[in-house]
């Protein structure tokens, strides 16, 4: 075994072909490339008020990556994943290297947050508990399947409950904007779930078979060409894209009502954004 070797990028406002340079160099013999870059929600923000300065951060390292590692697995987390996953594969199809097979929008936080909350209100241990979370990762397009959860619900928890439960995982990331006070949005949490994520595909490029949630290509959801839901990871990245099985009455409302609509809003925004960037250059 070696140790992972590292090279640092600092971009140079005032050379761009220097800050070109650099990242090039950072990316070179790149596997797996984890984009977190943007900027943090403040209160009152909403994740797609970031959309303006992330879309072109992403676009930006996303174009580097197919010029120097087009191979590579891209893992997702600059916000909004809603619409800067559709960014990364339209630049991707420009330069003729698109794999969907290896484009990932992490959405792990969700599914991090839906355990540790269930394990609270069950006095389980979040190790012990798994709630699939499929749909987006804003809002209202996250979806936690807790008539799916590991353990059962069915008897612990009551309709209001459930409700107000989804609610609470959903704005979740809300809590902690507010929360910290204009310091930022999560931190140490979203480290955690993105080196859950990371490592998942990690022991998939190993041999071994994983099941994780990620916002990825699909065509689960009619009209939406990107979708959360869990998938297998493999060899060459996803192997399967799973079903997301019999919804409960009330999740079905709010995939067909909530989700959906939103969520085909987000892809046409980052798909358009990625196009009028195609057509200036």
């Amino acid at each position: 075994e070696t140790g992972p070797m590292v090279t640092g990028y600092a971009g140079d406002l005032k050379d761009k072909d220097l800050t070109k340079q650099r990242l090039h160099a950072a990316l070179k013999g790149v596997e797996v490339a984890v984009i977190p870059a943007g900027l943090p929600r403040k209160p009152g923000m909403t994740r797609d008020d970031l959309f303006a300065i992330n879309a072109g951060i992403v676009s930006e390292l996303v174009t580097a990556i197919a010029e120097v590692c087009p191979k590579c697995m891209i893992c997702i987390i600059s916000n909004p994943v809603n619409s800067t996953v559709p960014i990364a594969a339209e630049i991707l199809k420009a330069k003729g290297i698109y794999d969907p097979k290896r484009l990932f929008g992490v959405s792990t936080l969700d599914v991090v947050r839906s355990n540790k909350f269930v394990a609270s209100l069950i006095g389980a241990n979040p190790d012990e508990v798994n709630v699939p979370v499929i749909g987006g990762h804003s809002g209202v397009t996250i979806l936690p399947l807790l008539s799916a959860a590991t353990p059962s619900l069915s008897k612990s928890l009551s309709e209001e409950q459930i409700k107000a439960l989804t609610e609470r995982i959903q704005n979740a990331g809300t809590e902690v904007v507010e929360a910290k006070a204009g310091g930022g949005s999560a931190t140490l949490s979203m480290a955690f779930a993105g080196a859950r994520f990371a490592t998942s595909v990690m022991k998939g490029m190993s041999g071994e078979h994983v099941v994780e949630c990620s916002y990825v290509q699909s065509d689960i959801a009619p009209g939406c060409d990107f979708f959360a839901s869990p998938i297998t990871l493999g060899l060459n990245g996803i192997e399967r894209v799973g079903s997301i099985g019999k919804l409960s009455e009330y999740e079905e409302m709010l995939l067909q009502e909530q989700v959906i609509p939103e969520l085909k809003k987000a892809i046409t925004k980052g798909q358009e954004f990625a196009k009028q960037l195609q057509s200036k250059l």
